[in-house]
C-alpha cells in the first residue's frame, strides 16, 4: 500500500456537485501522482453508486489499465430508484442524485452489493479489496437486544460471503471500515481480517488509549490499518463547516467546545509554522501500526499537496506544545 490512498466520496457528490471534467481530472491527478501504486477507496453508499460509475467511466476515458490501480469497495448499500426530491439514506449530504440507496447487510445482500458495484464500475475494473461498510451504524439501529443479535448474525453472514470470495481468489483482501472502533474490535476477534479502516476514530482530536492499545494488538496480528477521516470532514484544517458529516454551529455547548478546540489547535500550529492539515496527517500516521491514510479532495490541484503531506516532517516542538495545552493526550506515546 502507498502511504496515502484516495477516498472517492466527492465523486459521489458529497456536499457539492463537481463537474464530470473535474471528477475526471481528480482521477487523472491521483493516477499521475501515484503511478502504478494508486489505490482508490470507494463505496456503494457514495452517491448511491455514483462514485463507482465515475471511477469506471473516468479511468476508461483516461486509458488507465486495470493493473495500474487497486480499488477498495465498501459494501452494504444497494442502489434503488429515487422516489421524491432527494435520497432517504442520508438527507442533505449527497447532492444532485438520481438514485437512492438501501442497506443490505447479509450473505445474500452483500453479494448483491458486490455484483452491482462491479456492474457500476464496468469492465475491466474490479475491486481488489472488499469490506462491509459501517457495520457499527447497522448494529446501532437495532431496536432491542434480540434485534441487535439478529443484525450481528447478518454482519457475520456478510463476512462469510466475503471470506469465500477471498478463498476463491476473487479478491485479494477482506477488511472492515467503521467509525466506532469497538465494532471493528469485535469483528477482528471473530473474522479473519486482512485490514481495517478506522474512520473519525484515530485523529489529533480523538485518540483514546484503549484504541491505541487495540491498534498495537492489530499490528501484532499482522492486520493492516488504514486511517481515514483524519480531518473529521475537513473540520481540523480550520476551514470546514462539517464535523463527521454534520454541520457545526455555535448553538450548542458541544459545538462551542469543538470550535474552541479547533481555534486553539490552529493557533498552536500557526505558532510553529505548521498547517493544521499537515499536523492532522502527521498525527494520523504517527502510530507504527498505521500503514496509510485515506484522504479525499474535489480539487485536482490539491492531490499532489495531499500526497506531500503524507511524507512531510513536523517539528517535535509542535507535539510537546499540543500536549502542554492538552489538545492531544499528554500520555500519547509516539509523539512529543
Amino acid at each position: 500500500m502507498p502511504r496515502v490512498i484516495f477516498g472517492t466520496s466527492t465523486l459521489g457528490n458529497l456536499y457539492d456537485i463537481p463537474s464530470d471534467e473535474t471528477k475526471r481530472a481528480v482521477l487523472d491527478a491521483v493516477v499521475t501522482e501515484l503511478g502504478s501504486h494508486a489505490v482508490l477507496d470507494t463505496a456503494g453508499k457514495y452517491g448511491a453508486g455514483l462514485a463507482l460509475e465515475c471511477i469506471g467511466r473516468g479511468l476508461r476515458e483516461l486509458g488507465v489499465a486495470a493493473t495500474q490501480v487497486a480499488l477498495s469497495n465498501k459494501l452494504g448499500w444497494y442502489r434503488i430508484p429515487l422516489v421524491g426530491d432527494e435520497p432517504t439514506f442520508e438527507p442533505g449530504v449527497w447532492k444532485g442524485l438520481r438514485f437512492d440507496a438501501e442497506q443490505r447487510v447479509s450473505a445474500e445482500g452483500i453479494m448483491a452489493c458486490h455484483e452491482q458495484g462491479c456492474e457500476l464500475l464496468g469492465k475491466p475494473y474490479r475491486p481488489a479489496l472488499l469490506s462491509v461498510h459501517d457495520p457499527d451504524e447497522y448494529l446501532a439501529a437495532a431496536q432491542s437486544e434480540s434485534d441487535r443479535e439478529r443484525r450481528w448474525q447478518d454482519v457475520l453472514g456478510a463476512y462469510e460471503a466475503l471470506v469465500q470470495l477471498r478463498r476463491q481468489g476473487e479478491v485479494r483482501g477482506v477488511g472492515v471500515g467503521a467509525k466506532d472502533w469497538r465494532t471493528i474490535r469485535a469483528l477482528a476477534d471473530t473474522v479473519d481480517l486482512d485490514w481495517v479502516m478506522l474512520a473519525c476514530s484515530f485523529t489529533a482530536f480523538t485518540h483514546p488509549p484503549e484504541l491505541v492499545a487495540f491498534m498495537a494488538e492489530l499490528g501484532h496480528r499482522g492486520v493492516g490499518i488504514i486511517n481515514s477521516a483524519v480531518f473529521h470532514g475537513g473540520f481540523l484544517t480550520g476551514r470546514g463547516e462539517y464535523f463527521d458529516y454534520r454541520r457545526v454551529t455555535p448553538a450548542t455547548g458541544r459545538d462551542r467546545a469543538l470550535l474552541a478546540w479547533r481555534e486553539r489547535f490552529v493557533e498552536v500550529c500557526r505558532h510553529h509554522e505548521v498547517t493544521p492539515a499537515a499536523a492532522s496527517v502527521a498525527f494520523g500516521l504517527s502510530a507504527p501500526e498505521v500503514a496509510c491514510i485515506a484522504v479525499a479532495s474535489a480539487k485536482p490541484s490539491r492531490i499532489a499537496d495531499n500526497v506531500a503531506l503524507a511524507y512531510g516532517e513536523v517539528t517535535p516542538d509542535l507535539w510537546a506544545h499540543l500536549k502542554r495545552e492538552r489538545l492531544i493526550d499528554p500520555e500519547y506515546p509516539y509523539l512529543g
